[in-house]
Formats: C-alpha cells, structure tokens, sequence
C-alpha cells in the first residue's frame, strides 16, 4: 500500500520487518526481499514503457555501474560466514544507518533539490560526459547498497537522479529508476538464491500481499495527501533505523 502512494517503502519497512518482527535472519531478508523486488519492479517498469517515461540511456549508464558492483558484494558475501555475530552485526548495521539515510532524503528530498537550483542558478550545466561519469558512479554506489540491504534505490537513487537530470519530468526519473532496479536487484536476489539466502515459501506469500496492497494504495493515493504520507514513513524509518542501529 506504501508503495502504491508514496512510491517508496517496499523494501525500506519490509526488510526490517522480516527480521526485527519476524525473527528473519538478515541475510534470510534481504536475500528474499531483493528477488521479490525484481519480480514487482518488473511489472511496474512495464506500466512506466507504456507511458514512455523510461529513460533507458540513463538506466544503461546505471547498470554499468551497478550490476558490477552487485557481484562484487556478492563475491565478498559468499566468502565469509554469515551467520557469524559479525556478520549479523554488519548486515544490521548497514540497513539501519541505509534506513536513516533514506528517512532524511525523504524528509529534505525538495529542500536538496531547491538548494541545488540556487546553487547553480546561471552556471552552465555539466558536459553529457560528466553527467555519464556521476550517473555510473551512482549505480556503483547503489549496487552495493542495495546488495548489502535491499534498501535504498527508490529514495537515494531518485533524490540524486533528480539533481543530475534537472531538465527531466520526475515521472521520468522514477520510470527509469524502477527500470534500472530490475537487473540490479534480479542479480542481487539470484546471488544470494545461489549462496542459499532465500526463502521461497515467504517469497510466494510477500507476493500474494503486495499485489492487492499495491493495487488498494494506488486506489487510495489520489485522496491521500503524499507528503503527509511520506513524512509519517521517514519518521518510521528513523525510528526502525534506531532500533537496528542500537541492537
């Protein structure tokens, strides 16, 4: 229902949900989380191609980025023992401070992108091959993040795509970050089915309650004010993030 107003959320409150409410290990989570993610992007991507609004240049420039950064992470992963209080410890860490990261964007997603405007207000704009530089940079950075906790494409990736592709509609901006999550989070998700970090049977039923959820929060998301919603979600991320962080 989170996704299908604010656009964000899924894996924000799902993964800290599996393990904090669920008793899911954190490798558990966000293994099944990150190829429950590529099934569900993969149909709200084709909505967005039938409207036109991917970018399919940027998502290139992304995946270059971070699809190797994905298998990277995964190749450290499977190397270490990770159901070692340390690893728990890291993986926990991670997604809490990668919480708080995206409770802040959420709050000051606007604030940044009205301060960036002023900032460079009648400075040229950077050169094409600049912009192709800081997008893959940017899908490295992703690539990892969201391998290591299922977290952050939605929230980070948008903020920031906004401040590099100033000039596009930000239907755009989220088609083509929907787009662009499906090949980062398909490879993160079958890495860890590979490694064992999977489970089907949650996986099935995540499905079975996004799917009418998702359809009942777009139902609901003209008659509900957004920034409210999100507002109410960041400040549920931060309170998450606490917890994870502290624990």
């Amino acid at each position: 229902m989170l996704v299908g107003i604010t656009g964000v959320g899924g894996a924000s409150l799902m993964t800290p949900m599996l393990v904090l409410l669920f008793g899911v290990h954190p490798v558990m989570a966000i293994g099944t989380d990150l190829l429950y993610a590529s099934i569900t992007k993969s149909a709200g991507a084709m909505v967005h191609q039938s409207h036109g609004m991917i970018r399919w240049r940027m998502v290139a420039f992304l995946a270059a980025g971070s699809v190797p950064a994905a298998l990277w992470t995964l190749w450290m992963l499977s190397g270490i023992d990770r159901r070692s209080l340390e690893s728990v410890d890291l993986l926990t860490s991670a997604l809490g401070w990668t919480l708080l990261l995206t409770a802040v964007i959420l709050f000051a997603g606007e604030r940044i992108a009205t301060f960036k405007t002023r900032l460079f207000a009648g400075a040229s704009p950077p050169s094409p091959r600049t912009i192709a530089v800081l997008t893959v940079s940017l899908g490295f950075v992703l690539g990892v993040i969201v391998t290591m906790t299922s977290v952050g494409a939605g929230a980070i990736g948008v903020t920031v795509l906004l401040l590099l592709y100033p000039r596009l509609q930000i239907q755009e901006i989220v088609g083509s970050d929907i787009a662009h999550a499906i090949p980062l989070t398909l490879v993160g998700g079958l890495g860890y089915l590979m490694i064992g970090e999977v489970d089907w049977l949650m996986l099935l039923e995540l499905l079975f309650g996004s799917i009418p959820g998702i359809m009942i929060g777009s139902a609901l998301a003209p008659r509900m004010p957004e920034k409210l919603v999100r507002n109410i979600l960041a400040v549920t991320l931060m309170t998450v993030a606490a917890k994870l962080i502290s624990s």
